[in-house]
């Protein structure tokens, strides 16, 4: 047991050490944590390079036209389609046209895409460039960004790794093994237990007899959690689940679940809430309606924040070895290392942990949201209430 502890601390701290965003710092001699946590458009695996992504945009025209346009990467939008790359200084946007791009990209016409010059170009572009808004030639503008960025890729990652967890489960079962016979081997040891518990432990005291039907829901929430989290901790990764959209979208499923689920009495409450006085339903009922909104939002924010907090942590702590650097020279940078690289490690088991529990808590709380819609709480009320009335009749008779 030690030794695999020490095993995964060596690997934690080597992860900790090849983040790209150390890299950078190192060339950059500043690292900004929260624009090296953000959203891109390539995939930074610094020193190694830059892989750009597609970029595809919806384009309507200067004559009103529309279009679909295509690039294999920013740096051919900017140096193939003529595209221009509004960048931001200081607050002041300077926009770098279709020549400014040509010379660049005679300076580097033999480079690959994505590949990390010494001079700081990538294919012909500066990273500034790489970074900007792009705004179509011929005074056209962008309708709809469909661009392909790194928490995208890292989300259809996690759905890839999600969909090969569950067809090789289904895959044992209709074989009989975990359901006539016990689980065999590590992996479907494993993923048993986490099935079971968020079966036993999550649904099935919220939902009651509805489990069934909503558990598939809960199970791919927790999962595409769970692997998002964690594959925003190995080096050169990206955390899809940082990314408020993708939080967004989860929450809407569970949103939507709940609403189109409720029942009568799910509704009864919001619109019309039962026993209270007649002049206070009218005060309630906005509230109520509110709340139905606020609970996905909560949802959304309170994943998101919980893991950009985390990266950010980590992303600062690593910052302080060149700020102080810069500072104060070379040498208290080195001595500074060992003691943020401690506590950057300490944060990065702490990250391994959360990644676990906003999995389960987003399951949780979608579970209880959905359980209060969809199960008949009513009924048991007034089956109580007429076993209440039941006795006294009895002993009077």
């Amino acid at each position: 047991m030690i030794k695999r502890a020490s095993a995964f601390l060596l690997l934690a701290a080597i992860a900790i050490a090849a983040m790209p965003s150390a890299a950078l710092a190192a060339e950059d001699g500043e690292l900004d944590a929260i624009h090296h946590s953000a959203n891109a458009y390539y995939l930074d695996f610094t020193p190694i390079g830059k892989l750009q992504l597609p970029r595809i945009f919806v384009v309507q025209h200067e004559d009103g036209s529309y279009g679909l346009e295509l690039f294999r990467s920013t740096a051919a939008a900017i140096l193939e389609g003529g595209w221009v790359a509004e960048i931001d200084h200081d607050g002041e946007e300077h926009a770098e046209g279709e020549e400014g791009h040509a010379e660049d990209g005679a300076q580097e016409a033999h480079a690959g895409e994505g590949e990390a010059q010494e001079t700081g170009k990538y294919a012909g572009i500066t990273l500034a460039q790489l970074e900007g808004h792009l705004v179509p030639p011929g005074g056209g503008h962008v309708v709809l960004d469909m661009s392909i960025s790194k928490h995208l890729v890292f989300a259809w990652l996690g759905m890839i790794v999600v969909a090969f967890i569950m067809v090789r489960m289904a895959g044992k079962y209709k074989r009989g093994v975990g359901r006539d016979t016990a689980p065999k081997g590590l992996f479907q040891n494993l993923f048993e237990t986490l099935i079971l518990f968020i079966r036993d432990d999550v649904a099935r005291p919220n939902l009651g007899a509805k489990t069934e039907k909503y558990l598939p829901y809960l199970l791919t929430v927790f999962f595409f959690i769970l692997t998002c989290n964690l594959l925003g901790l190995v080096p050169f990764g990206a955390t899809a689940t940082s990314n408020l959209m993708v939080t967004t979208v989860l929450a809407s499923f569970t949103f939507l679940l709940t609403q189109f689920g409720g029942t009568k009495d799910y509704w009864m409450h919001i619109l019309w809430p039962p026993g209270i006085p007649a002049f206070v339903k009218p005060i309630l009922m906005p509230v109520e309606l509110l709340g139905i909104f606020t609970k996905p939002i909560a949802l959304a924010i309170r994943l998101f924040a919980n893991l950009t907090a985390g990266h950010l942590i980590i992303l600062s702590l690593i910052g302080l070895i060149f700020s102080f650097a810069n500072m104060f020279g070379p040498t208290v940078g080195y001595a500074v290392a060992p003691v943020s690289i401690a506590f950057a490690l300490f944060i990065y088991c702490l990250e391994l942990l959360v990644s676990f529990i906003q999995a389960y808590v987003f399951t949780m709380l979608s579970a209880l949201f959905i359980g209060m819609a969809v199960v008949e709480h009513h009924h048991d009320h007034d089956e109580a209430h007429g076993e209440h009335h039941a006795e006294p009749t009895a002993s009077v008779a």
